[in-house]
């Protein structure tokens, strides 16, 4: 009874709603990585990196859409002046858009990240590159806000955390601010 009343709710608001299906918009965007560790006690500092990828925007209602990408995420730290530590990922943000404004939207949701690459580089050593043992993947949930510049191009930036540790000796999480420029085709 309870499988029928939910089905016969979906299916009147369903119904009841405007058809947003046709207005699905594509796009890419890439931009600046401001990444770091959180956790464990070591001393460090944040690494320069980008991101690159492709977009979906689907509106849901006038004022809500949702937002799935696929990026390339270059990550990680440096240690104590000692050690990059290098994390790429393909991630998968999937953001749920609430617009303020015609142009103005904030921007919420998770991000699964599976890891490409890593590597330990050492500063000022001839000591060669290592692998980090970095866990295979990382769960993140992203906060933001973006802003369309026109009908096609449009900046974003976002702050994600990790919610998965990257290594668990010690227990040390992503910290990644990004912004990025977009055109939507």
């Amino acid at each position: 009874m309870k499988k029928l009343c939910f089905l016969v709710l979906l299916a009147t608001f369903g119904l009841t709603q405007k058809n947003y299906a046709q207005d699905i918009e594509f796009g890419a965007k890439a931009g600046l990585n401001i990444s770091n560790f959180t956790g464990g006690d070591a001393d460090r500092n944040s690494l320069f990196g980008f991101h690159i990828g492709v977009i979906s925007e689907i509106p849901l209602s006038e004022k809500f859409s949702l937002q799935p990408e696929l990026l390339y995420s270059t990550q990680g730290s440096e240690a104590q002046d000692v050690v990059k530590i290098k994390v790429d990922y393909l991630a998968i943000p999937i953001l749920a858009k609430y617009y303020l404004a015609k142009d103005f939207s904030l921007e919420v949701g998770p991000q699964f990240s599976f890891l490409v690459n890593d590597k330990g580089e050492y500063i000022d050593s001839d000591l060669p590159d290592e692998d980090t043992d970095a866990s295979s993947v990382d769960i993140g949930a992203n906060v933001g806000f973006g802003y369309n510049l026109s009908s096609n191009l449009f900046v974003q930036a976002r702050y994600n955390f990790g919610i998965s540790t990257v290594a668990e000796n010690p227990d040390i999480k992503n910290s990644v601010f990004q912004a990025g420029l977009g055109y939507k085709f």
